[in-house]
């Protein structure tokens, strides 16, 4: 069985049909839309294919227009907006059976020093990943054995995640809760080291938990769900070097819900304590 981590790594190898035009391919999901992570991440691998590759990818900006297709490729168009001495600029708009389906706008720059340097810790003491169980194991303790649809999703998932703080269940165990969250993630094998593919993995795992934090005061994470939800937008800053296949740390919270938007942002920190990415993203909430 191929390691989820090759297949991630397998899923961002875009193919070249033509200047300027790359196809991905969209697995078939049990799902009822793309995962959202995955087209940003295609995404920005079509763009970043279009440059020299020695200026990493600053930000990004994106948005989800439609709801993608499982099973059907998807088509990566790339403008070159702009190629200056210090930055240069793409646009990529994502085509599926001839709708748009996402855009996305990203910026890369040449490295360069600047005159000096701060960043914002971490919210709060946080323990080590290695202490923490994983999310398989916390579903097993608590329901005794995964339901079998939960497991095929557990045997390809490309990431180990790690909650901070215990998962809840039922509708008494968020009474008080914050609207905040704090994943440990990593992928669960080797990425490479081509840092373009580590960045793409990244803007993958991105999507995966940002909209926890706006839930949290809402209903648990893992009892049923009582309304809908889906990613309106996406902006990611990147800040330093890292790798995806090393522990990252996910702080996560949730400013507002309001007018069934709600807005959640987070900081990604290395073991060491370094900001590594500053991530924003709006999420649709509908009731069922």
């Amino acid at each position: 069985m191929t390691n989820p981590a090759e297949s991630l790594v397998a899923l961002l190898d875009l193919e070249q049909i033509e200047v300027n035009i790359f196809r991905g391919r969209s697995p078939q999901e049990s799902l009822q839309r793309v995962f959202g992570g995955q087209v940003a991440g295609q995404a920005l691998v079509a763009a970043g294919r279009t440059t020299d590759g020695d200026r990493p990818v600053h930000s990004l900006h994106a948005y989800f227009l439609r709801p993608g297709r499982p099973g059907v490729p998807i088509v990566y168009q790339v403008e070159r907006v702009r190629d200056g001495r210090s930055f240069t600029t793409r646009r990529v708009t994502a085509v599926q059976q001839g709708r748009t389906i996402f855009n996305l706008t990203a910026s890369f720059h040449k490295p360069e020093e600047g005159p000096f340097e701060h960043q914002l810790p971490p919210t709060r003491e946080i323990p080590d990943p290695e202490s923490l169980p994983t999310v398989t194991e916390e579903i097993r303790k608590y329901l005794g054995a995964l339901p079998e649809q939960l497991e095929r999703m557990a045997r390809r998932q490309p990431f180990d995640i790690r909650y901070v703080d215990r998962l809840r269940w039922r509708p008494e165990e968020i009474e008080g809760a914050e609207p905040r969250s704090a994943v440990w993630m990593r992928a669960v094998g080797p990425l490479g080291d081509d840092p373009l593919v580590h960045t793409c993995a990244l803007t993958y795992a991105s999507d995966m938990t940002l909209l926890d934090a706006v839930r949290i005061p809402v209903e648990p994470l893992w009892g049923p769900r009582s309304f809908d939800m889906a990613s309106l937008d996406h902006a990611m800053w990147f800040h330093r070097p890292f790798r995806a296949d090393e522990w990252f740390l996910y702080d996560q919270e949730s400013p507002i819900i309001t007018g069934g938007r709600g807005l959640a942002r987070g900081r990604i920190y290395d073991l060491r304590g370094r900001l590594l990415v500053s991530v924003v993203q709006e999420g649709l909430f509908r009731a069922l």
